[in-house]
């Protein structure tokens, strides 16, 4: 699959560790938790970093691990809010299709992103620490441990407010990966004089 995006948009070693829950801002989206407690929300990151890290070590072919990671990504994550926020603006007066044809691009965008790099990290591992309630969701703080450099920090805020347990954002050492996504799909629809279909099929085309 050629990349035709018009500048790289490829994640470094440190940066694609946000696709490991495959894969996508507190201060971004409206969120409101409702009966979440913080056991739940570590159970969830634990088990979504297990499901990512037998896929890694699975031996299956890159088109096949794209396939697993999409699946992880949509299990595991809030994908329409985190689509619609990485969005942004433009989303309020976009259709329900156009809504609809952009998430469904955009997350099997985010696991080629992400997957294409994940065999580097055979071998590495991210432990869940700890996790806390915050105002509007729960934070999971985990360690990652990557071969050849320090460990670093990990932070998952998951809420339900789609009905069900999932994560809405990744903040690895600071870096906000919705924030991160966003600027970027911005930059991309800009690029496409602010067509939502013209860039939905840039993302399907997209490696």
């Amino acid at each position: 699959m050629p990349n035709d995006l018009p500048f790289d948009l490829r994640p470094s070693r440190r940066t694609v560790t946000m696709g490991l829950a495959a894969g996508v801002a507190a201060a971004l989206l409206p969120w409101r938790a409702q009966a979440l407690d913080t056991g739940t929300a570590r159970a969830l990151v634990v088990e979504a970093v297990a499901q990512v890290n037998r896929t890694i070590n699975s031996g299956k072919s890159e088109g096949q691990m794209y396939a697993d990671f999409e699946r992880l990504f949509a299990r595991y994550a809030d994908v329409p809010a985190i689509a619609r926020t990485a969005l942004g603006v433009a989303a309020r007066s976009a259709s329900r299709q156009e809504i609809s044809a952009f998430t469904q691009a955009y997350q099997g965008y985010i696991a080629r992103k992400y997957g294409k790099r994940f065999r580097e990290f055979i071998g590495s591992e991210i432990r869940v620490n700890d996790a806390r309630p915050m105002k509007s969701a729960v934070e999971v703080i985990s360690t990652a441990y990557l071969r050849n450099e320090n460990p670093f920090e990990v932070r998952w805020h998951v809420s339900d407010r789609s009905g069900r347990p999932a994560f809405f954002n990744i903040i690895i050492e600071g870096v906000n990966m919705l924030a991160s996504e966003r600027a970027e799909v911005g930059a991309l629809l800009d690029r496409n004089r602010g067509s939502i279909p013209a860039l939905t099929e840039q993302l399907r085309r997209a490696s």
